[in-house]
């Protein structure tokens, strides 16, 4: 049941996108990467997690770059998240032409044309709700597995926003029954899988350089299923436009199911990072990576005292 916060937050929010609806697209996506600016700098939210993950990830890097690609991150979550929002006021014809190109496309169109199903791993980078979008707008049914939300009133709101922009919903408690059956259907099954979150089964992977805690779902289904999986997601250019990212994950079955899964997890995470590598600014350094990790790990010196926001 939702609470007078819930009422607030949810009514807030809603406002927001309709003062943003009225604006066109680039001016709405601008206001939203300035106003995430201010959480960097003067507001400091989260600001010491964010540069210190950075830090840890590119320790050549000096403090004044840290500085400059933290800044640049939040200012890529506002444009993300205005993005994301009003999707749904736009037609499949208008999606499509955020896009440079056709990009990788043709690898996901291939995968598809296999018609067993896909399973797309993507991560935090970029837009990952736009590259959704823009598979239902080239006429791919496809279907996001996500997380419910604390507040109840902005959690149904989301699902219906996505459902809108043409993106089915798969709440993760219903995982198990409905991804055999969309991938059974010849669906495009997406699931974002870089953040060890409690609860959700993960293992161990190399990320940057360190283990980090990864949710193993989409191995475990793809060895379970034998589809094509492929991790994908589209970054933004200097341009302003969008470059669809997509490439083709092995999923090799030995016999050792857990040693497949790890396999296949630690595959499509070293995909990711080359990625983060090259679009380091556009990447969700918000998330304390690396929070959780192996009893036996001593964290690295930059992380010692970090703060616990």
């Amino acid at each position: 049941m939702a609470s007078l916060v819930d009422a607030i937050e949810y009514g807030a929010v809603r406002g927001a996108v309709g003062v943003l609806s009225a604006m066109s697209w680039d001016h709405a996506v601008g206001i939203g990467a300035r106003v995430a600016a201010l959480g960097y700098r003067p507001l400091g939210i989260r600001r010491r997690v964010v540069e210190t993950q950075i830090a840890t990830a590119f320790p050549e890097w000096d403090a004044a770059h840290v500085r400059q690609v933290a800044r640049a991150a939040y200012e890529n979550l506002g444009r993300t998240s205005v993005e994301a929002a009003l999707l749904p006021t736009l037609s499949n014809e208008r999606i499509v032409s955020l896009f440079d190109g056709e990009g990788d496309w043709p690898v996901m169109a291939q995968a598809y044309a296999e018609g067993r199903g896909v399973i797309v791993v993507t991560g935090h980078l970029g837009n990952w709700e736009l590259a959704g979008s823009y598979i239902a707008a080239r006429g791919v049914p496809v279907e996001g597995v996500t997380r419910r939300m604390t507040n109840p009133l902005f959690d149904r709101y989301l699902t219906k926003t996505r459902q809108r922009g043409g993106l089915g919903v798969i709440a993760d408690s219903d995982a198990v029954r409905r991804i055999p059956r969309a991938l059974r259907a010849g669906h495009v099954v997406a699931m974002v899988s870089d953040q060890g979150t409690k609860g959700m089964a993960s293992t161990f992977v190399p990320f940057f350089g360190r283990l980090a805690k990864t949710p193993r779902g989409p191995a475990v289904f793809a060895l379970r299923s034998g589809v094509p999986v492929v991790i994908g997601t589209a970054v933004r250019l200097p341009s302003g436009k969008y470059r669809a990212l997509v490439e083709p994950v092995e999923v090799v079955e030995t016999g050792d199911r857990e040693h497949d899964v790890d396999t296949v997890v630690a595959r499509y995470t070293a995909v990711l990072e080359r990625w983060v590598r090259a679009y380091p600014e556009q990447y969700l350094w918000h998330h304390r990576r690396w929070r959780r990790r192996p009893e036996d790990e001593v964290p690295p010196a930059a992380e010692r005292g970090e703060s616990r926001e």
